[in-house]
């Protein structure tokens, strides 16, 4: 099965983009399972390098990484980006500088799509 999920949230302030990444991180689990998250609008400050939140508080970007560490593909709107200032190198491992192209691939190639 292969999921899309598409966050639009940003990284902290409100859950929707930490309960996405809950998702994502239960789906990557299973090996006949493909994850693809799409970060836009205000989530793309979700893939920004370098986080650091008080002990017991989550932490989107580690929730990235164990996204990518499962073969999950994570894509960060280029336009979005660009809006916020983000550079590519700004970016946390795992994730990429995406299109609207791409989204598109992903869109299409999905069995489901989930949006945040």
């Amino acid at each position: 099965m292969n999921y899309l999920i598409i966050l639009n949230d940003p990284p902290y302030g409100t859950e929707r983009s930490y309960n996405g990444l809950r998702l994502a991180n239960s789906l990557v689990k299973d090996e006949k399972t493909s994850v693809s998250v799409f970060l836009m609008g205000d989530a793309a400050s979700c893939a920004v390098a370098g986080q650091t939140t008080p002990n017991g508080y989550y932490n989107i970007e580690r929730m990235l990484k164990i996204v990518s560490s499962k073969g999950g593909k994570i894509g960060v709107c280029g336009s979005c980006m660009d809006a916020r200032g983000l550079k590519p190198e700004s970016l946390a491992p795992g994730t990429h500088r995406s299109s609207m192209d791409e989204l598109t691939c992903w869109t299409n190639n999905a069995d489901k799509v989930l949006v945040f």
